[in-house]
Order: structure tokens, then sequence, then C-alpha cells
């Protein structure tokens, strides 16, 4: 888990001076919120489960199978990007041989394709569930209460966690929600849980357990994950007009990188030079992915209409 987190943030780090460099456009970072992503995806069945991430969740598409080089590709808009083939804004992941659905630009629309995911299961009889995720912010919109009503009702085996990053770009928390997130699972008929964000390993409890429940027939879950995003929304985004770098600072002292490093360390799972050893293997992964990408071919202009049609 350790190492998953640690290479998303990586991953993520190099994105940012890229983009800084002018060597890719955009970048819309998961630091900060790793701990919530892997946590969740350790509890799923990574072999059969669906999931339907929204744009923050590299941790997730990772530890559902997507590489360093893919995400480079991705990054760089080349044509072997697998999630839409250089196509697409960085970050709308999809990718069919690991269950990766499909995301939008629209916020939440990947709540209602979870739902449809997860009742398809329920009338195929299919042991899986379907997992995704948003910002909390997007918790205002209506497709996440279309889609928790309608999972309510038909008892859909579908675990939906709000990452509670405290601000909906610019807007916080005290701004966007009267309520915890987690409170309005009750107006469906289901399962509310708040956890720590921070802990990978409580929310790999929590998520455990909402897909045994979901798998036992008992309906979904809504998970509210209490974390902090480190960085501006986005690479076009400049945070320090609507937050202190106070607050900014304090925050960061709970990151899970270091806490969880931490942890390992009491347990007797890490020492130096094991991380010394970790972090090696992981720049050397992202260091080829970021070479490998940089010099691979764009989408040639005659296969602009490939995929809009089906061939």
């Amino acid at each position: 888990m350790y190492e998953t987190m640690l290479l998303a943030r990586k991953i993520d780090e190099r994105m940012w001076l890229l983009n800084r460099a002018g060597k890719i456009p955009f970048v819309i970072s998961c630091q900060g919120q790793e701990a919530a992503q892997i946590g969740a995806a350790f509890a799923l069945d990574r072999e059969h489960d669906y999931i339907a991430p929204y744009y923050r969740d590299l941790g997730v598409v990772i530890a559902f199978g997507m590489t360093a080089k893919e995400l480079m590709l991705s990054a760089f808009a080349k044509a072997e990007d697998p999630n839409s083939g250089g196509r697409q804004m960085p970050s709308h992941f999809g990718q069919k041989k690991n269950r990766i659905i499909t995301g939008s630009s629209p916020v939440t629309t990947q709540v209602p394709h979870a739902v449809g995911v997860a009742l398809a299961a329920k009338m195929e009889n299919k042991q899986i569930a379907a997992f995704t995720t948003l910002g909390e912010g997007s918790s205002n919109q209506g497709d996440f209460h279309e889609g928790l009503n309608f999972a309510g009702v038909h008892k859909l085996p579908v675990i939906v966690m709000v990452e509670n990053n405290k601000y909906a770009i610019s807007v916080p928390i005290e701004k966007q929600l009267a309520a915890n997130v987690a409170d309005r699972a009750q107006g469906y008929g289901i399962q509310g849980v708040t956890v720590d964000g921070n802990d990978p390993l409580a929310v790999y409890e929590v998520v455990k357990e909402a897909r045994e429940r979901a798998i036992d027939g008992q309906g979904p879950t809504l998970i509210e994950a209490i974390t902090y995003r480190f960085t501006a929304h986005s690479s076009d985004d400049d945070d320090r007009h609507y937050r202190e770098r106070s607050e900014v600072d304090e925050a960061r002292k709970h990151d899970a990188i270091i806490t969880f490093e931490a942890y390992l360390r009491e347990a007797g799972l890490m020492d130096d030079e094991a991380k010394n050893d970790l972090h090696k293997k992981l720049d050397d992964i992202v260091n080829e992915a970021t070479d490998y990408a940089e010099n691979a071919a764009y989408a040639k202009p005659e296969s602009a209409l490939k995929y809009v049609y089906e061939e």
C-alpha cells in the first residue's frame, strides 16, 4: 500500500514539473488524497470489481493496474494513451481491461454509471461491486442524489466514496455543505460512514465492510473520507487567492506519505535501507515512463475520427 501511495505521489510531482516546464498542458492533482484512494482500492476485488473514478484518483487507477508509462502517455497526449488515444484531457481515466469506466468532464456523472454497473451485476447475479469516487463539492450535483436514491431503492452493490478535501475549487467546505456528507445516506435508506482519509488502514476497513455488505445483498454504502488537497485545484488555478499558506502547511503535517511511513517503521516493516531501495525503484519507473512518453508518437491526423463512430 505504501509503495502504491508513493508511486502516485512521485508521478503526480513529476507531472507538475513537466507542466511548469511547458511540456504537458494540464495537471489535476492527487496529492494529499493518496491514503484514501489506495486504502479503498486495496479493499476491493481488483480482478473483478469495477471502478468509476474521478479525476484526482491517480492512486485508485494505479492500484487497479494502470501503469506509470500509460499515465505519462495520457499526460503527453500521445497515441498510445490507453484512456483516449491522446484525445481527452489528462486524468479522464478509462481502461476496459482493468474495468475502469471512462470518466467525463462534467462532475459526478460517474455516480449513475457506477450504479448502472451495480444494477447489471445484480441482474446477472455476479458477485462483484462497483466503486465510484467524487469530491465533496460535486456531492451537491443532481447525479449524486439520483444515483444514490436509485441504488438505495434497489439495494445495489455500489460503494460511493466522497473524498472530502475541504475545497470545491475555491469554495471552502463551510460554504458548500450544512451537514456531513455521510449523514445524507439516511435520506436514501443506506449505510453512511465517515472515516479518516489520511489513514489508509482505516479506509481499507470501512471499504472492505462496505464491499461485504454489497456482495451480501445489503445494498450501497456512502463513505466520506476526510482528507485535504495539498495543491491548487489544478495547474491552471492559483489557490493563494482563497486559502492561507499556514492552513496548507498545517495540513501537510498529517501527510499520509509521512505518517504511514512512521507507522511502518514502528511496526518494524520499514528502515532506511528499505526506504532508499523503494525510492530508487520508483524513481527509475517514473523516469523511464517520462522518457518513453515524451518520445512517443502523437496520433496521426487522419485518425481524428477514430473512436467517434463505430468501425
